[in-house]
């Protein structure tokens, strides 16, 4: 599907994959550096002698996957401090982010898209109209733990959502208007709000033309908004659930010819369990 949409965005693209949970003491870090000849052996001996725990690694390319029982406060501390050239790309039980500059194509051939094994995930090609072509503003976005959203539009308001959320102690990493909506729907979630709840203020706190496929550990949800302009459909069998842009990009799912396809009505939550 990433290498079919390619055409639509073609400067950076990600994924974020759910696997099984973890269990409750172990988190999942994934992490991105820009250098691609990057010394993740020393990266990974420095840790483990910092935190002097058992670390599982896994490296590909610019991207490594730790797990460890490390709590994130910490774990955040000692990257800033000791690795500030590494970025923190997600953090959960579940989640595990990818994300590059490039054609899709590429990308998904740099880290092994086809090999990767989840429950769920979200998928993404940009084409740069507002902020930075870099890996940054590449989506998948996430906050806080296993939660990542994708986007297709343009927020009207995203300066004044950001201007609201950094008084209440919130730190943005780009300028991207996705970053904005992601960071928003995750502070309503860090104050007891269900995912629908905090989309229904959301509705009424974001301005502008905005399609949002969203994930958590257990749970795959989309939006539009009350206009619709921003394009999406669906595909539902009783072996998956496919959200995409442009049928295309679903054209050739297995059994796609007796699925459920339609498109998803303006301001309607759609949501799917895992």
């Amino acid at each position: 599907m990433i290498d079919c949409m390619g055409t639509r965005g073609s400067d950076s693209a990600g994924l974020a994959v759910f696997h099984e949970p973890l269990d409750a003491a172990h988190r999942r870090f994934s992490l991105y550096v820009s250098d691609r000849h990057y010394d993740w052996q020393t990266f990974r001996d420095d840790f483990v002698l910092a935190a002097d725990n058992d670390s599982e690694f896994h490296t590909v390319h610019n991207h490594a996957t730790v797990i460890c029982d490390l709590d994130v406060a910490s774990f955040k501390s000692w990257l800033s401090g000791s690795r500030p050239e590494v970025r923190l790309l997600s953090v959960g039980r579940s989640i595990g982010v990818y994300k590059d500059e490039g054609h899709p194509r590429d990308i998904a051939q740099r880290f092994g898209f086809a090999d990767l094994k989840g429950t769920h995930a979200v998928g993404h090609t940009r084409m740069a109209t507002e902020s930075a072509v870099s890996p940054a503003h590449a989506h998948p976005f996430t906050a806080g733990e296993d939660f990542c959203l994708v986007h297709n539009g343009s927020l009207s308001n995203p300066h004044s959502v950001r201007r609201k959320l950094e008084k209440k102690g919130i730190t943005f990493e780009t300028d991207n208007d996705a970053e904005a909506g992601c960071r928003f729907l995750e502070w309503r979630l860090s104050e007891g709000d269900s995912l629908d709840s905090a989309l229904e203020m959301a509705f009424r706190e974001l301005d502008g033309f905005y399609t949002f496929l969203m994930a958590t550990a257990d749970t795959l949800v989309l939006v539009r908004d009350g206009f619709a302009c921003k394009p999406a459909v669906v595909a539902e069998t009783d072996a998956y659930v496919a959200v995409g842009s442009e049928f295309r990009s679903l054209a050739h799912l297995p059994a796609i010819e007796d699925a459920n396809v339609f498109e998803p009505a303006p301001e309607q939550i759609y949501s799917w369990t895992v």
